[in-house]
């Protein structure tokens, strides 16, 4: 059919007075009685008149519409959506005709203010089961006679995994972006240059490039990248096993059984080394890290692209009638109910192991989430934001990993000197630090960036954060040498 089109078809030449002359490609028709068929050049006044009926018909509701009203008068419209993406032209999405409306300036502050609190409540239910996720893994891989032992790993690759399937897939949030993609001025001039994709049809990469740049201003989307994601991965927590390989206190499980009556070493009482054993350390911890994380990610695209036949897409109804409005109810209740865990907790274990993770995790995620949103743009060579949230949450680590053991105001002091305080510094490392930075989105960069940038940015990022934590950690230790 396409080439039958390229033969047959011979778009004329167009002039300044022959615009109601121009034939709409066939999705961007309307019904018959609507628009005025091809003809032949028709005066200036009854050029005004069919410009003038255009107008208005582009402006009125499909018969198909959710309730066949003006945009702006439905307050389940008031989410923002992404541009829409190509496909056959008697495919109608709901999400279509949200797009060909036009929203009053109201019902536009409406939706951006609604997008933005759908936005962060997906972030803070996300967060707060991405640090739970991570928390618990680490326990489940910490275990006699692990090949590995620092347990952070296997969070970072499971993250990475799932944020690499999430980049790649184009059909699980199909219907948020429609089923159309608004004409350009070549496209009207020529209909064979407008995309024949049908619904079920893989997509050209020009409009994957498209799916994932509209995919980053959905709310969902956003949730499960940024919030699950990026809380169950820590780029902080990676950093502290790093420096613990290089100074020889990285915990290690017991795998070897002790005589009778002899008492069983703790899991953080190494045996000394000389500096060649540590540099050995600190390379193989950073090299498993990255050579399996960033295998994850590629690993987690393939799986997309394997899976794409039989990925579900999320109704467009389904999304935005009943997920954003009971997760935006749901992440608040959950973050309150947290807190009042913390506050009176059913095992005072709890806080250290997850109830203050918990709490502090959605501040972390926000913090992280807006500070890439204003600061990312800024060099696209370089993401800054995400660059700033790694620095800034491994040095809070490195600061809440030394007061947990300097005792302050004569060991009753507000830091390390009491029990609940050293519960509050650990909920600030395992949820604050380990939600503000990200392994997922850090890695996603690298993937995205071209190859000198990428060797930049991970090169800088590692260096700059080890000697951080090097000089807080080493310094405090020099300032309380029995700390």
């Amino acid at each position: 059919m396409a080439g039958t089109r390229e033969k047959n078809h011979h778009p004329p030449s167009r002039s300044d007075s022959d615009d109601s002359n121009l034939e709409l490609p066939i999705s961007l028709r309307a019904d018959s009685d609507t628009l005025p068929s091809p003809g032949p050049i028709s005066p200036p006044s009854q050029q005004v008149t069919n410009n003038a009926k255009r107008k208005s018909t582009s402006q009125t509701p499909d018969s198909l519409s959710r309730n066949g009203s003006r945009a702006g008068g439905n307050l389940e419209d008031i989410t923002a959506l992404p541009n829409m993406a190509a496909a056959d032209a008697n495919t109608i999405h709901h999400a279509d005709d949200y797009v060909r409306s036009r929203p009053t300036p109201r019902a536009q502050k409406l939706s951006r203010i609604a997008t933005e609190f759908y936005t962060a409540s997906y972030l803070i239910f996300f967060s707060i089961w991405g640090t739970l996720a991570r928390l618990g893994l680490q326990a489940l891989t910490f275990y006699p006679g692990a090949p590995v032992v620092f347990s952070e790993l296997w969070a970072n690759v499971a993250g990475v995994l799932i944020i690499g399937f999430l980049v790649e897939d184009v059909r699980l949030l199909r219907e948020e972006w429609g089923s159309r993609l608004s004409p350009t001025p070549s496209q009207l001039e020529s209909p064979d240059a407008l995309p024949d994709i049908g619904k079920d049809e893989t997509p050209n990469q020009h409009s994957k490039a498209g799916h994932a740049k509209a995919k980053k201003t959905i709310p969902l989307y956003i949730g499960l990248a940024t919030g699950f994601c990026g809380s169950f991965t820590s780029f902080s927590s990676f950093i502290r096993d790093v420096f613990l390989a290089l100074s020889n206190d990285l915990k290690s499980p017991i795998n070897h059984p002790y005589p009778a009556g002899t008492s069983i070493p703790a899991v953080t009482t190494t045996v000394p080394r000389n500096g060649g054993y540590s540099f050995l350390a600190i390379l193989a911890t950073i090299i498993i890290t990255l050579a399996t994380c960033y295998t994850a990610f590629t690993i987690g695209a393939h799986l997309a692209n394997l899976l794409d036949p039989i990925t579900p897409t999320l109704p467009f109804r389904l999304t935005r009638r009943i997920l954003d409005p009971t997760i935006a109810l749901l992440a608040w209740v959950l973050w309150l109910a947290a807190i009042l865990m913390a506050i009176f907790p059913p095992e005072p274990a709890w806080r250290s192991q997850a109830l203050f993770a918990c709490v502090f995790a959605p501040l972390g995620c926000l913090a992280r989430h807006y500070a890439s949103q204003r600061f990312n743009p800024l060099l696209t060579s370089f993401p800054l934001g995400t660059f700033a949230v790694n620095m800034l949450g491994t040095a809070i680590l490195a600061m809440a990993y030394d007061l947990q053991r300097v005792s302050l105001g004569g060991g009753a002091g507000v830091a390390g000197g009491s029990v609940v305080g050293c519960q509050v510094l650990q909920g600030v490392e395992d949820g604050f630090c380990g939600a503000l930075t990200t392994v997922s989105t850090w890695m996603a960069e690298i993937h995205s960036l071209r190859r000198r940038h990428a060797y930049v940015y991970a090169a800088l990022e590692l260096a700059k954060s080890n000697g951080c934590v090097g000089l807080l950690i080493r310094g405090i230790g020099a300032i309380y040498p029995g700390s």
